[in-house]
């Protein structure tokens, strides 16, 4: 069977978003429940207001908008909470959050990676959500692992089981 090129949009995307969870666990298991709720400065933003904002993000963009559901998002909640949630509590949030944005993604058609839609004031096509979803997963999981690496001193080895000098092949 052919794939299309908005199968391997989608697939590309899912991979991109199934790569994090793991990332993030590996960080707040390093970290004391504390520290994960420890802001570099005034201006930053704890681990876990960055994993409060990551959940609202994707629940707004990917849940209300392409699932079509209401959008009860407060973002100003996620960057004021300064407790409430253990490091379990925070990655098994995160990990549904994520989960179910894959499950409303995979289902996606052409039609709906093509529709326009408004979402915190912007106007995105489906690819277009994806998109900022996917990138705005990856930016605050690269935070949260520089902050990791920071507070611990460790690397995090997320490629340890990988040789990352590999040259690219011609083809």
């Amino acid at each position: 069977m052919k794939k299309t090129v908005s199968r391997e949009f989608i697939d590309q995307a899912i991979f991109r978003l199934e790569e994090n969870p793991p990332r993030i666990k590996n960080c707040l298991e390093k970290l004391s429940e504390t520290q994960v709720w420890q802001k570099p400065n005034k201006a930053s933003n704890s681990i876990a207001n960055l994993i409060l904002h990551l959940c609202g993000n994707i629940t707004q963009y990917i849940h209300a908008s392409l699932g079509n559901s209401e959008d009860y998002r407060q973002r100003d909640l996620e960057f004021s909470t300064t407790e409430g949630y253990s490091k379990n509590e925070l990655f098994d949030k995160i990990d549904q959050v994520i989960k179910k944005a894959v499950e409303i993604i995979r289902d996606c058609d052409e039609a709906s990676l093509l529709k326009v839609r408004s979402v915190q004031g912007f106007q995105f096509s489906g690819i277009g959500i994806i998109i900022h979803v996917v990138e705005h997963l990856s930016y605050h999981t690269g935070q949260i692992a520089f902050w990791t690496k920071y507070l611990t001193e460790k690397d995090l080895g997320f490629y340890a089981d990988m040789d990352l000098n590999i040259k690219n092949e011609n083809q």
